[in-house]
């Protein structure tokens, strides 16, 4: 089992590719990295990072791999920082994954109810296209709401299966995270998803109060690490929740 994560490097920051290569590597399967950008830091609370696009450099490494014969069983996309590298990701999927391979999209666009700064809606419709070729898609609440055009400052609990099924215009497979919902009194954090036989379900764990840069990244590097290991649906969404709700515990 063989797979490529493509994501940025964040030099440092518990996120992107340093959260991805260590969780998909424990779960006993090769992976491989494609960087989009090298940043000094992550972009939530420091200022004055670097940052370095590494779009030039990628179509000459995607032709070494070609003349290698490189397949992959799952590539999972994350943040992608052009329309440009859009249309990259588009090629890797075409030349690089196995037929019958598993292509699951994160779309990073922002958080909180807002696109993050260098992001607009021209870009917002280019991911709804890389969205469309993708098996499973691992959006954040407010990227579900870019993507399926619903304001996210009017969301409320009752509305997240209308929004599962918009997603679902898109992609076989939404996964979306960081959906508040109120269990006995209590703030859960949940997981609402499309599991194997497109049935819309939740998973709730404890909510942990603060702000996680990487959250997603953990979740979803967590799923493909799971689902490549043959677990299905259900039970690899349940494993990635907790697992995401206890490295935030343990950080906090």
């Amino acid at each position: 089992m063989r797979i490529l994560a493509i994501n940025d490097i964040s030099c440092v920051g518990k996120c992107s590719l340093t959260v991805a290569l260590p969780i998909i590597s424990a779960c006993g399967v090769t992976c491989d990295i494609l960087p989009t950008a090298i940043l000094s830091t992550h972009t939530g609370g420091f200022q004055g990072y670097t940052f370095r696009d590494l779009s030039e450099d990628i179509p000459a490494i995607i032709a070494h791999w070609k003349s290698l014969h490189l397949q992959y069983d799952i590539i999972i996309s994350g943040y992608l920082g052009s329309i440009s590298q859009i249309e990259m990701v588009k090629q890797v999927k075409k030349d690089l994954l196995k037929e019958g391979g598993l292509f699951v999209v994160d779309p990073v666009m922002g958080d909180n109810g807002i696109l993050y700064s260098h992001f607009d809606k021209h870009f917002v419709d280019e991911m709804k296209g890389l969205c469309r070729i993708a098996d499973i898609i691992v959006p954040n609440l407010t990227e579900a709401c870019f993507l399926t055009d619903i304001n996210y400052a009017n969301v409320t609990e009752k509305d997240y299966p209308a929004i599962l099924a918009k997603l679902k215009e898109l992609c076989p497979r939404p996964s979306v995270t960081g959906c508040d919902v109120e269990c006995n009194g209590a703030i859960r954090s949940a997981v609402f998803y499309t599991d194997d036989a497109g049935k819309v379900k939740s998973c709730a764990t404890e909510k942990i109060e603060g702000a996680f840069h990487g959250a997603g990244d953990v979740y979803a590097s967590a799923l493909v690490g799971a689902l490549a290991r043959g677990v299905h649906m259900d039970k690899a969404v349940e494993i990635s929740a907790e697992f995401t709700k206890n490295i935030e515990k343990a950080v906090n």
